[in-house]
């Protein structure tokens, strides 16, 4: 979420009448000769297939702020106060134990948390800001302790990690800094909307793209019943495994090609295969902080910002990523911890 054909001229016929006998068939132009103007070059529609947070550049505009105490006046509010220092307003509200909907009083001492603070931008995504910083985005959401529906506004302040300038850090030190997974999808994905800017509410169809700058609206609740999403053999089961190894979800053996069910009604936060050790990924909001991950699969059926019914294929199983034979990786994830499939799917026994 292709570059448009180049304008063309049709092709100009060659005839092989004598130019006496031509001009003899062609009036005289009654006034001055025009001369021909040049096609208008159409403009190229960015790519289309790109994820939502390669599509936004973000520039480092992060500031670096020193500890301070500041004392509350008369018609001053935390977002004020926020601007004003350059601090966040959750930064200020988490050291000073400031809870929603931040009430304050004049006279109040507020300690004022020191750190780099970045100003988000429109259409930027946690994804994007932290590649741009060479940080990992899961410390940035819990450090910033972002929640549901994990949609950043423009004018909002955040705490980055770290000390480290982007300017002093070699290409290969940001590199080596950003990875990505699940949780950075999740959590950081979407791109940044307005203040008041109300998020996109979710298409019915694939075909339909959504635009590179909508936000998908989460679903409103959630029961909490999931369904298996293909049925076989457990290669391998949620949690400790061998070699200190820890799986997030469980390991279902099928042949290639079986049909992947969604789990459960929802909304696709995800669909492609930019974390190669998943290969063909889908994932699903289910709302109420509820996620499932279906991966290693190809022939994917759905598309971003999609609503997906219970039951409703979206893929195929395969053998992408880095497994040995065609399966599905399946997880659950609650407020953005994993947690075991077997206990939320129906017994088969």
């Amino acid at each position: 979420m292709r570059a448009q054909r180049p304008w063309m001229q049709p092709p100009v016929l060659a005839f092989t009448i004598p130019a006496l006998m031509l001009s003899a068939c062609i009036p005289a132009p009654s006034g001055p000769r025009s001369t021909p103007q040049p096609p208008v070059a159409r403009p190229t529609p960015p790519p289309t297939d790109l994820t939502p947070w390669e599509r936004q550049t973000v520039a480092a505009n992060a500031v670096e702020i020193d500890a301070t105490v500041y004392t509350v006046r008369s018609g001053d509010t935390l977002s004020a106060i926020a601007r004003r220092t350059g601090a966040s307003v959750d930064a200020i509200a988490n050291a000073n134990a400031i809870d929603p909907p931040y009430l304050i009083r004049p006279g109040q001492r507020l300690e004022i948390p020191a750190g780099r603070y970045h100003e988000v931008q429109r259409g930027e995504t946690g994804i994007g800001i932290a590649r741009t910083y060479g940080v990992d985005w899961s410390d940035v959401a819990t450090l910033n302790r972002l929640e549901e529906p994990f949609i950043l506004r423009a004018g909002q302040r955040i705490l980055l990690p770290g000390t480290v300038a982007v300017s002093e850090m070699t290409l290969q030190q940001r590199a080596a800094a950003f990875d990505i997974d699940i949780d950075d999808i999740v959590t950081g994905g979407e791109p940044a909307l307005a203040e008041n800017e109300a998020p996109t509410p979710p298409t019915r169809t694939a075909e339909r793209v959504l635009p590179a700058d909508a936000a998908v609206r989460s679903p409103a609740n959630f029961t909490g019943r999931f369904g298996w999403p293909l049925t076989g053999r457990i290669l391998a089961p949620f949690g400790q495994g061998g070699e200190g190894q820890v799986n997030n979800g469980i390991d279902i053996a099928a042949e290639r090609g079986t049909p992947v069910l969604a789990a459960a009604d929802g909304v696709v936060l995800y669909a492609g295969n930019e974390i190669q050790v998943h290969g063909g990924l889908v994932l699903l909001n289910h709302g109420d902080g509820w996620i499932t991950a279906y991966a290693n699969m190809d022939d994917l059926q759905v598309a971003r910002g999609q609503r997906v019914e219970r039951g409703q294929m979206i893929a195929r199983a395969s053998d992408t990523g880095q497994v040995a034979q065609p399966q599905l990786h399946f997880e659950i994830r609650r407020n953005r911890q994993p947690v075991d499939p077997a206990q939320h799917l129906p017994d088969l026994s």
